[in-house]
């Protein structure tokens, strides 16, 4: 882990537009509550369409992002900010 600064263009909550050195346009950071949300989201999308390679491909795309972000979080013992369990198991 390092620390720069970032150029932080808005911080609203889940909405935060920020550049990082070095990149030459701003993004948005995404929480990874809000990704995990999107990720079943994408999955339950993608079973009412049936077969649908782009939606398959945007849904893949989100699972890998999770799949980096929770990598990283394991990488540094933090916490998950969701609980991955399905709804039948969770207390």
């Amino acid at each position: 882990m390092r620390t720069e600064t970032v150029e932080i263009y808005s911080d609203k909550t889940n909405r935060a537009v920020m550049r990082h050195p070095g990149r030459n346009f701003p993004g948005v950071l995404i929480q990874g509550d809000t990704l995990f949300n999107l990720c079943i989201m994408a999955d339950e999308a993608c079973a009412k369409a049936g077969s649908n390679e782009d939606m398959e491909r945007l849904r893949d795309a989100l699972w890998d992002l999770l799949l980096h972000y929770k990598i990283v979080l394991g990488e540094h013992d933090i916490r998950l900010p969701f609980d991955e369990r399905p709804w039948f198991l969770k207390p």
